[in-house]
């Protein structure tokens, strides 16, 4: 790889297009030359590399949009994609449609056992979580939610669908049922709350246990593309849970779609 490049915001590089005609030896924006033998894209991709392991890019806020980025580095959109699309590959950014481009942030190491709390989990890798409250319905148990619930199909059950976010990234769209006559108005709460454990707790529910995890990974279907804004072709893990409370009674069941590049499941003994 060539001598990593001076950072983005260097000043007083003469500016230069992808024009044929120009000199062998001139030297474009951002530093990137036409005569050093490397190819323009290679160049940008390894100036943007470099910024982004230095820490002069870092992940959340979005990078420039295809425009500026071409100007300042004096190629057209093309030449850019190029190194861009090979950043991607790299796993260094992740442009998501209607979002933009963006630094990678590692993996949310998602811990996995008895006690599993995504506000927690978030909190614990240094980012904010946030529960995105999305509807509620109140349906009758079908034989499936019945026997993961063990209550007689036919109960009503309140369902509940969410998104679960840290620093404002989407990492799981999520769907749970709870038996209603337990948990009434649980739904209003979490919608005010944005945290099912504190919404929970005004029921009384001061904790609960996880008892069985159950994981599947498939593509994501088109709502968990646009919600979770993902690239097309993305895959997610499906995490199906059965919580109980502390007397062993389940609390809910449910399932979660995980973005599976964002989250690394962590299992502990």
């Amino acid at each position: 790889m060539p001598e990593a490049p001076r950072s983005l915001q260097a000043k007083g590089h003469s500016h230069m297009t992808e024009n044929p005609a120009a000199p062998a030896d001139e030297e474009v924006n951002a530093g990137v030359s036409r005569g050093s033998g490397v190819t323009l894209w290679r160049q940008i991709a390894g100036r943007l590399e470099a910024d982004i392991l230095s820490g002069e890019l870092k992940p959340g806020p979005r990078l420039p949009v295809e425009g500026e980025l071409s100007a300042r580095f004096g190629v057209n959109r093309h030449t850019l994609r190029r190194a861009l699309a090979h950043l991607a590959e790299q796993g260094l950014i992740e442009a998501t449609p209607g979002r933009g481009t963006f630094v990678r942030e590692l993996p949310l190491r998602y811990l996995i056992g008895t006690r599993t709390r995504f506000s927690e989990i978030a909190s614990a890798g240094g980012r904010e979580p946030f529960g995105r409250f999305l509807g509620s319905t109140t349906e009758p148990a079908d034989g499936e939610a019945a026997r993961e619930l063990m209550v007689a199909a036919g109960t009503p059950l309140l369902r509940i669908e969410s998104i679960h976010e840290a620093d404002g990234v989407p990492m799981a769209l999520g769907c749970a049922w709870f038996v209603e006559e337990r948990c009434r108005d649980l739904d209003l709460v979490y919608a005010a709350t944005g945290s099912l454990t504190r919404a929970l707790a005004t029921l009384g529910i001061l904790d609960f246990r996880r008892r069985e995890t159950r994981i599947t990974a498939r593509p994501a279907d088109a709502r968990e593309t646009q919600l979770l804004s993902l690239a097309p072709g993305r895959a997610v893990m499906v995490l199906e849970r059965v919580d109980v409370e502390l007397n062993g009674r389940p609390l809910q069941w449910g399932r979660s779609s995980f973005a599976a590049d964002r989250v690394q499941l962590v299992f502990k003994p």
